[in-house]
Order: structure tokens, then C-alpha cells, then sequence
């Protein structure tokens, strides 16, 4: 059975073809033995669950990981501390149970008790049961602290959707714990390494921080090394996955060609380049134009493919739009950036261009504030295009028959 290109979740090495992305997961294990904690903020749909699951399983030989999955709590388990403590125990409780339960007999008689020693295992089952007599963060430290005494291998906790948490106090006093013991590290045990991963940078998110709707924008991640792993997919790593196709199915593609083609429109954004193939491998191929998937992979397969990505409504796409709608001064930045064709000066502290970044819009570009790819700024000039032709087609109806657009005006067509 032949893998196939995955959009939908994380990718899996034995089912999806796959960018080879050792490299990367080879200078994050560098960040990891330096003890550095670190944030992986990319946009959505970045590659970055499929990175940590991979990272996961790089680490493994030599680190303890702990993977958390904040999506997986409600939000009844950040309302308060009580909650909070109970829930990550029971992730926690979860994950090991799982671990000792993948091994082999021989290697569980072995490795249980070392990777999770009988005496902090019980303790965590007594939180997640929400049994102990403090269910309190500080508590529930000490005794991650004890555990990372006694372990053999140095603690890794990885915790992936942490935008699930960011809006809540419980989750501030939980990065203060992680702040602080990392301060003292020297003089208590704890993690070797804290990754936490999502779209938002939560050193520079406002949090709700009472009842009374007062927001604060600091946060204490203040600890947070710069995570600089380039996370888009290089030509040369595109065209490592094209050749894995290509032995099973040997189309004669010009792989290196084929490559920098889709690098072009995409700039490496994972979910774009593995949405291009998978339209060229399953809408492109056995259509009357092109009949099999050697006509498909070529130039005009590419650019078929193309014309399907602008014209369908995807979850990406999808999500793009909305953050247009959540923030206005975005939207505003972006038409006159890609609709008008204003110069805007990158400036990180520039709030619209700040937050344009984050959510993968714009990319900086030698001082220039510039489109992240050519298929977003296709996608969102056509946006805004359309919203202009409505908007005149509107105003011809009561009597007005052009309209400004910047310095330019749209006017009625006459034939």
C-alpha cells in the first residue's frame, strides 16, 4: 500500500510521504542539551505537531519526554488551580501509563520503575484523583521537582496547543512555577528542557488576569531562549519527499524543477506544499486533460493544481479569513499592502505588522514588510478584490458609478 500526502493532522513516517526533517529536530535537540526553555510559535499549520511528535521520538535514548497536549483539557480544568493541578496529573499519569505499557515485558520489569519511580507515580495518581490533601501548583512541583532527582534520564516536558490556556491565571502561575524553578535549577532538580508550543508568542500575550476584565500584557516566560529552527521546507527538502513519490510510481517528473516551482508559490509553508501535491496526485491526475499521474506531474499539472488551491475553501484558508475579521487593524495593513501596493517598513513592534507575522501573513524582506508567499497574497488580494466588486456593484445599484480604491478609482465598464 502506497502512502499518500497528509493535510489533516500530524503526519505519520509509515502511512504519509514526508519531508526529511532531521536537520531541524537535530538543532532543537542542541537547544535541549543546552537546558534552554523555548517556545515554537508558528502560524497554523505549520508542521508544528508532527515536529514535536518527531522530536519525541529523537529525544527518547537519551531524555524522559513528557508530551502534553493542551487541546485535550476543557476549559472547566483552567478555571482554578484545584482543576488545573488535577488535570496535568492526569495527563501526566496518562502518558506513563502509556509509555510502560508500549514496552516489552522484559524491558517494563527494567525501565518502569526508573522512568517512573512507584513513589511519585502514586503521588501523581492522588492529584489526578483530586485526593490530595493540597491540590495546589506549588505542591504538585515539589513533587515533579523530586521526580526529576530521582530519574535516570533528565525530564523533558513538551506541551503542544498551549494557545488552549494562554487567556487564563491558572496558566500564568503555571509558567511562574517553571520560571521559578528554572532560576534555581542549580539548587532543586527540575526539567532539563521546556518546549511549548502554538501560534501565539505568549511572552508578548495580554492575559486575563481577574474577574474584572484588567488585563496585563507581561507574562513570566520572560526565560524563553529564541527559538530560531527555520520550520519551512527548503527546495532540496521538497524534493526529498517529490523522490520518495516518485519510486513508487515513477511519473519520469523533473524533480528539482518541480521543486523550486512549488518552493516558489509556497515559500516551504508544510501545509501549502503537501496541499499542491496531494491536489496534483488526486484532483490533477486521471482528469481528461491529464489522464495518469506522468502528465500530471509536470508544469501545467503544477499549475492545474494551483487553480484548484485559489478556488477551494480550506481549513487554512479559512482560518486566515477569520483572523481578518478578529482583527480589523490586520485587515487594514494587509489591503494596503496588497491591494493598494503601500511600502510598509517591517517593524516587530509594530503591532499589525507584529501580529501579521505571527499569523503567517507577511514575512520580512530586507527591511520591507512583504507577503510570507505568493499563494497568501493571491488568496487575499482575490479576497479583497471581490469584497471592492461587491461593494461597487452595490453603489451601481443606487446611482454611483465608481468608487475610490486608495489613489485609484473603479469605474463602470462601458463596451
Amino acid at each position: 500500500m502506497h502512502k499518500i500526502f497528509n493535510v489533516a493532522g500530524d503526519c505519520k513516517p509509515k502511512i504519509h510521504y514526508m519531508v526529511d526533517i532531521t536537520g531541524k529536530l537535530q538543532r532543537i535537540k542542541e537547544m535541549v542539551d543546552a537546558g534552554q526553555y523555548f517556545t515554537i510559535n508558528r502560524a497554523r499549520q505549520y508542521g508544528k505537531t508532527t515536529t514535536l511528535h518527531a522530536l519525541a521520538q529523537y529525544l527518547q535514548e537519551e531524555y524522559l519526554v513528557l508530551s502534553l497536549d493542551f487541546q485535550l483539557l476543557s476549559s472547566g480544568d483552567f478555571a482554578d488551580e484545584n482543576n488545573f493541578v488535577e488535570a496535568f496529573a492526569r495527563e501526566i499519569v496518562d502518558v506513563m501509563e502509556n509509555k510502560c505499557g508500549g514496552r516489552q515485558k522484559e524491558e517494563k520489569v527494567l525501565d518502569d520503575t526508573e522512568d517512573f519511580p512507584e513513589e511519585i507515580a502514586e503521588s501523581m495518581r492522588v492529584f489526578a484523583a483530586g485526593k490530595a490533601e493540597k491540590m495546589t501548583l506549588s505542591v504538585l512541583f515539589y513533587h515533579l521537582s523530586d521526580w526529576c532527582r530521582q530519574s535516570v534520564k533528565p525530564l523533558v516536558l513538551v506541551i503542544d496547543e498551549v494557545d488552549s490556556a494562554s487567556n487564563n491565571q491558572v496558566f500564568l502561575d503555571f509558567l511562574a512555577q517553571l520560571r521559578g524553578y528554572y532560576i534555581r535549577r542549580d539548587k532543586k532538580p527540575t526539567f532539563q528542557s521546556v518546549i511549548l508550543a502554538g501560534v501565539y508568542d505568549i511572552r508578548n500575550l495580554k492575559q486575563k488576569i481577574s474577574p474584572d476584565g484588567e488585563r496585563r500584557q507581561n507574562s513570566p516566560w520572560n526565560i524563553a531562549a529564541d527559538f530560531l529552527v527555520d520550520m519551512s521546507f527548503s527546495p532540496k527538502e521538497i524534493a526529498g519527499m517529490l523522490k520518495e513519490y516518485e519510486e513508487d510510481y515513477h511519473t519520469c517528473m523533473d524533480i528539482e524543477r518541480l521543486a523550486n516551482m512549488i518552493y516558489d508559490y509556497t515559500a516551504g509553508y508544510p501545509y501549502l506544499v503537501s496541499r499542491i501535491c496531494k491536489l496534483i496526485d488526486e484532483r490533477v491526475a486521471g482528469t481528461d486533460q491529464f489522464p495518469d499521474k506522468k502528465a500530471a506531474w509536470t508544469r501545467e499539472g503544477f499549475l492545474k493544481g494551483i487553480n484548484i488551491l485559489l478556488d477551494e475553501k480550506n481549513t487554512l484558508f479559512e482560518s486566515l479569513v477569520n483572523k481578518l475579521v478578529d482583527y480589523p487593524d490586520l485587515k487594514e495593513m494587509l489591503y494596503q499592502l496588497l491591494f493598494i501596493g503601500k511600502n510598509i517598513v517591517y517593524n516587530p513592534l509594530n503591532q499589525a505588522v507584529s501580529v501579521a507575522e505571527m499569523f503567517g501573513f507577511v514575512k520580512n524582506d530586507k527591511g520591507s514588510t512583504v507577503p510570507a508567499n505568493r499563494i497568501f497574497e493571491m488568496v487575499l488580494y482575490n479576497l479583497f478584490l471581490s469584497e471592492e466588486m461587491q461593494r461597487f456593484n452595490k453603489n451601481k445599484q443606487i446611482g454611483v458609478k465608481e468608487i475610490e480604491i486608495g489613489d485609484k478609482i473603479l469605474v463602470e465598464a462601458v463596451v
